[in-house]
């Protein structure tokens, strides 16, 4: 799956686990930008502290589930205490089904990451060696090979974290990315990355099976990674409104505070500023806004831009209310309590993730959405004030950028597919002891699909815009706009004859996904929200 990443520096290159619950940033910093972790000093007395309960119950003739019994289904099937070190390994190996194709590796650093965190709370009870293998192989940069299909989003995201176990057991495959390169290696048994990096495999003990692969750590990885370049996209679709606003004479005038300030929401009010202060002194604006201009309103796109920017940075808001609780959670089943207590629970359900994976696929197709639509009225001569058709040099001979449009229309249509929700299907499992799942893997997995759509939607947009903008001279866009209308003309060439499209199209997709139109704009005087 391709995806549309920020490929900026990120700012934190070292991350302690144990000490407190994990940022977004800091699982962005580890999963995407190979920042190296250590374990706090303290957790790891608490972890060794907890596996000293585990090893009593251990010892307990009578049957603690995970630790002397089978697991799901087989939970009442007693485990003699020869048998329970292939029992935790068999669990991994039998788990360890995922089909498909490979999982990003910053996905799976991040599911690694999230586990770790999850370990280090000391209520999973698995030994301190385990913490510092996983934290070991992270720093090595190995990676294991994860594959696409595999976990239902309950009893954790199963396969994949059993995928990420198998190799701390010198089993399965990896790929290795070396801090501080891009690319990573051919596919190495896990058994020799180990043995290069100097790391010892893991010989399973009594319920580790189960505490390293009962979590969400898949899809809330996924979920932070989206929120992180969400926050990025919707500041660039700001962006690529004003310049739509102005490329078509728009008015500024409905972007007022005190207009939104009747609607008190808080994204929309953000939206609103930063359109504000987009088209600040732009002439392009000032060419029309006496009382000769007789258009008494814009189209919808143009005009309510704030109200559904506004109303996907509010969502987006929600959703990471729901990680920050998630990062700060102890998931396992069994789990033990502060007071000691080993027990059954069902945090290990995905419902409250998926949810909001879902909800966040239906803000990005519907910002999308209004975006394609701004591209429209740009081509089309009975509606974009003036400009050529489709933008062409020579009409007739030329077809400027018609067929861009259809790659964003062809792209919008998948969006509103991948915004129909996951979290309302289940299918149940293990038996039926597994009745009901949360497919929060699915919903995350389709989510970053989506979110490399809208990148590509808004970047067909910035290039159109800027296009029409170029042909509007001799007036000139704000100076904010009119950094970025600069950037984009120096990446395609701007107006002319037609030419091989597509590689300017990506060109631009680079400047949306990295960040660089936001940039171009807050250089040009925008302080964006």
């Amino acid at each position: 799956m391709s995806t549309t990443a920020p490929v900026t520096t990120a700012p934190v290159s070292h991350v302690v686990l144990g000490s407190g619950p994990l940022t977004i940033d800091e699982v962005v910093a580890v999963a995407r930008h190979g920042a190296s972790v250590s374990l706090d000093a303290a957790a790891l007395d608490r972890v060794a502290a907890s596996r000293d309960v585990i090893e009593a119950l251990a010892d307990d003739p009578e049957p603690h589930y995970g630790i002397s019994t089978g697991f799901g289904a087989l939970a009442t099937t007693f485990i003699a205490e020869d048998r329970r070190a292939q029992l935790q390994a068999s669990l991994i190996r039998s788990h360890a089904a995922g089909s498909g194709s490979e999982v990003e590796a910053e996905v799976v650093r991040a599911l690694m990451l999230l586990r770790l965190s999850t370990l280090m709370t000391g209520r999973t009870g698995v030994r301190r060696e385990t913490c510092e293998t996983y934290a070991a192989i992270l720093n090595a940069g190995i990676t294991p090979v994860v594959r696409e299909y595999g976990s239902l989003g309950c009893s954790g995201d199963l396969a994949p974290l059993a995928h990420c176990a198998l190799v701390a057991m010198g089993e399965g495959e990896v790929r290795v990315v070396p801090v501080g390169t891009a690319q990573p290696s051919p596919v190495w048994p896990a058994a020799e990355a180990l043995a290069a990096a100097g790391i010892r495999p893991l010989r399973l003990a009594e319920k580790e099976g189960l505490a390293l692969i009962n979590g969400t750590d898949g899809m809330l990885g996924m979920l932070a990674l989206a929120i992180h370049d969400l926050r990025g996209l919707l500041a660039t679709a700001d962006v690529a409104a004003a310049m739509s606003v102005e490329g078509l004479m728009g008015t500024d005038a409905v972007f007022a505070a005190d207009l939104h300030a009747l609607r008190p929401h808080r994204g929309q009010a953000v939206s609103a500023a930063n359109l504000r202060a987009l088209l600040a002194d732009s002439p392009v604006v000032a060419s029309h806004r006496g009382p000769e201009c007789t258009r008494v309103q814009d189209a919808y796109s143009l005009r309510c831009a704030p109200q559904v920017h506004g109303a996907a940075r509010d969502t987006l808001d929600h959703a990471a209310s729901v990680a920050d609780a998630e990062l700060a959670s102890a998931i396992d089943n069994p789990v033990l309590t502060v007071d000691g207590r080993v027990e059954s629970n069902g945090n290990f359900h995905g419902a409250p993730v998926a949810y909001v994976l879902d909800f966040l696929a239906i803000a990005v197709a519907d910002v999308a959405s209004m975006s394609e639509r701004r591209t429209d009225r740009f081509l089309d001569p009975a509606r974009n004030q003036g400009l050529p058709p489709f933008l062409a040099h020579e009409v007739g001979v030329d077809s400027g950028l018609m067929i861009a449009q259809y790659t964003a229309a062809g792209i919008v249509s998948e969006l509103k597919r991948l915004a129909a929700p996951a979290s309302v299907d289940s299918i149940p499992s293990s038996a039926m002891q597994e009745d009901h799942v949360s497919m929060g893997w699915a919903a995350a997995r389709k989510l970053r699909r989506a979110i490399d759509g809208l990148a590509r939607v808004l970047a067909i947009e910035v290039m159109t815009a800027a296009r029409g903008l170029a042909l509007r001279a001799p007036l000139q866009p704000a100076p904010a706009t009119g950094r970025v209308v600069a950037m984009v003309t120096d990446a395609t060439g701007g107006p002319g004859p037609d030419r091989f499209l597509s590689p300017e199209i990506e060109a631009v997709v680079g400047l949306v996904a990295s960040g660089r139109v936001r940039e171009a704009a807050e250089a040009g005087g925008a302080a964006l929200g």
